[in-house]
Parts: structure tokens; sequence; C-alpha cells
């Protein structure tokens, strides 16, 4: 995986971790920004879809991105952070519609974790927390699944042997797509 690929999904992150926080507490006691943070602007809610965009150290970015409607991991009763899956755009890196799944545990070395939208399965490879899809020549076939689809469910296995599944709804992603695409040219 490149130190890109690295880089793309920890921002998305950063700016998540930092508007789910907020986003949480009423507007009048909205926490202000730490400084050296972007704060992402949310350009609309789409169903389970949020769209965002931000421009770090001055470079936009536009992102969609939602949490598990449902979440399973086994053995039961095992802590893990929450889980997100993000699909970004970065206009000046010519990056559209990249997938990516902050899974909320340190995956198993070596081991690939799989995403499933109705019948079609995709490979995603795995470093940290963070899965990509393995044969990016595939991004945009998957992408378009997710569009028409109704649920996504990604499955992994963590580094001490729990396995997870995610299950999230694809309501509302056509719509923050669309918007990410507009941002985002």
């Amino acid at each position: 995986m490149t130190a890109i690929r690295i880089a793309a999904l920890a921002l998305p992150i950063v700016i998540l971790a930092s508007s789910f926080a907020v986003a949480q507490q009423p507007k009048a006691t909205a926490a202000a920004t730490p400084a050296g943070e972007v704060q992402p602007t949310l350009l609309g809610q789409y169903g389970d879809w949020g769209a965002y965009t931000a421009s770090p150290a001055g470079q936009k970015v536009c992102f969609a991105l939602a949490k598990p409607k449902t979440t399973k991991t086994e053995p039961a009763g095992r802590k893990r952070d929450p889980s997100y899956v993000f699909i970004s755009t970065r206009p000046g890196e010519n990056v559209r519609n990249e997938v990516s799944v902050m899974i909320g545990y340190p995956f198993k070395t070596s081991s690939d974790a799989t995403a499933e939208v109705g019948t079609a399965k995709f490979a995603m490879y795995t470093q940290n927390d963070g899965a990509w899809i393995k044969n990016v020549a595939e991004e945009a076939r998957m992408v378009d699944a997710m569009r028409k689809g109704t649920d996504l469910t990604v499955k992994g296995t963590s580094g001490k042997g729990a396995t997870s599944t995610d299950q999230y709804s694809l309501k509302g992603l056509a719509q923050a797509l669309d918007k990410v695409g507009q941002e985002c040219k």
C-alpha cells in the first residue's frame, strides 16, 4: 500500500473524529476545534450518509461517510472503536470515489477484509485499522454496486483473532456522492 493511500485514509479519520464529537453536541455548546485540526463542513445528510468537505493544508478533500447500522464481533464482548466507511475524492491528487474502511481495531497482519454488496464481493487489503479495495480497477464497479444496492457488509479479523461483521445501509449514498462530486470537481 502506498503512503498516499494511508495518509488519504488518515485525513478523513482525523476530520471525522472531531466532526462527530462536535455534531453530537448542541450547537450552543459545540467544542472549539483544537489548533492545527481542520474542521470539516457538512454539505448535507442524505439518509444514512453524510457528505463533507475540508481543506487541510489548502488541499480540498470531499468525502461521503457512514457508520454501520449493525455490528457483530465474535467472540462477543470484544472492545473496539467505532467503524466507518468512507468514499473520498481528492481533486488535487486526481482521486475520485476511493473506498476505504476504518474498522475500529488493528487488523490481523497480512489479512484481507471483504466487502459485499448484494452478490458482488470485493477483496480489501488491510493495514493497521484501515482497509482498501485490493484491485483498484474494481473500485468503480464497487461504487456503482453501492449506489444501486441496499446494504454493504464488511468482514474482517483483528490482530487478536476476533472477527467482525459490520452492515452499512446504503440509503442516501447516491445523493451524498452526487453532492461530493458537485463540491469537489
